[in-house]
């Protein structure tokens, strides 16, 4: 089965702070393959995208996941309709 044919859901992507400029977009609507319908998959399936995306959210770089406001694991499930922000940790002082 071709990756064109197999099930996909849209979710809302949302990269913020030097993400957003890394990539040149701050958000956009994807349509993520069930199969990678965890926050892992999602990073997988972005990774898959190009160099830019590889470097930015390859394993051990630091970024943080929120789903629908709230900061999750790598193992946290994503549904349709979902809201995905991706960004770099915060610090302040």
């Amino acid at each position: 089965m071709s990756n064109a044919a197999l099930p996909k859901q849209s979710i809302e992507l949302v990269f913020l702070a030097r993400l957003r400029e890394r990539f040149g977009v701050a958000r956009e609507t994807y349509a993520l393959p069930v199969e990678h319908a965890s926050v892992a998959g999602l990073l997988a399936s972005l990774r898959s995208r190009g160099k830019v995306f590889a470097d930015e959210l390859a394993e051990g770089r630091a970024y943080r996941v929120a789903v629908n406001h709230t900061v999750v694991g790598l193992d946290h499930p994503v549904h349709a309709g979902d809201e995905v922000a991706i960004f770099p940790p915060v610090t302040g002082g």
